[in-house]
């Protein structure tokens, strides 16, 4: 089995740009996976593992092979200063994946009859999409779409904060043109949470194929999702403020159409 002791090793020092660059990321085709938990996660949702870097303090052969089901190409022992080096949490599992992206395209997504969907136009903070994932995953949804991305989605904080929940779930990229396009051509109807022209969100039908559609907590959805949505809707507030995070917005409009649903 191969071993790498040293941080200045060629190999290595290709992973450390991966965490760090998403121009490395989208060059590869390739990015940094952590953890047991999200690498299952990750072949679970048919994503390819290229290689296995392991700290044999940590975590033994014969569990990597029952992790992977033997379904990777190679396996490399590293030392703890190189798992220090790649490793991006404070908390660590002695392992970590070198996986192929995806294409994230609207065409790939495969819709159930009745779709319930999530999209947010432009977010920018990993956080906040690691959120919007986790309760896209918590709530079943057919897919998740990125409308003008911000954010690379296999940047390392992304995959951090939805804790695997990038890989459970379908994920799309598009600009706002082009997926308004396809949500019309799938003859989805698309609620748009915002504080212009917008009813109670309670007070409409999410029972036929939907889709949910957030913006940023800074600047709400641009006029491009507006003038185009079936209902613009609002969540009533009683406080100060006209706004509430991203990921907590969306989840309440979600689980409002799952509970029409009967979910």
């Amino acid at each position: 089995m191969k071993q790498i002791t040293s941080i200045q090793n060629p190999y290595i020092k290709s992973l450390v740009l991966l965490q760090e660059k998403a121009k490395a990321r989208n060059q590869s085709g390739t990015f940094l996976i952590e953890g047991q938990r999200e690498i299952e996660l990750a072949i679970k949702g048919n994503y390819e593992i290229e290689t296995i870097l392991f700290l044999p303090e940590l975590i033994t052969t014969h569990q990597i092979s029952k992790l992977t089901n033997n379904q990777v190409t190679e396996t490399i022992e590293i030392s703890k200063e190189v798992y220090q080096k790649l490793a991006y949490r404070d908390t660590t599992e002695g392992i970590l994946a070198v996986a192929k992206t995806k294409a994230l395209s609207l065409e790939d997504l495969k819709l159930s009859n009745n779709p319930l969907i999530l999209v947010a136009e432009s977010p920018e903070k990993p956080g906040n999409i690691g959120a919007l994932l986790r309760t896209a995953d918590a709530a079943n949804l057919d897919a998740v779409i990125i409308a003008n991305p911000k954010s690379d989605l296999y940047n390392p904080n992304v995959v951090r904060s939805s804790v695997g929940c990038l890989f459970t779930r379908q994920i799309a990229t598009g600009s706002t043109s082009e997926i308004i396009t396809f949500l019309k051509e799938k003859n989805i109807h698309f609620y748009c949470a915002t504080l212009q022209n917008s009813t109670s969100y309670h007070t409409q039908d999410y029972t036929k194929p939907t889709a949910m559609v957030v913006g940023t907590e800074a600047t709400g959805l641009t006029d491009e999702w507006r003038n185009a949505a079936t209902q613009n809707i609002i969540i009533p507030m009683q406080g100060e403020i006209d706004s509430m995070n991203v990921s907590v917005s969306a989840a309440i409009l979600i689980f409002e159409a799952k509970r029409q649903r009967g979910f």
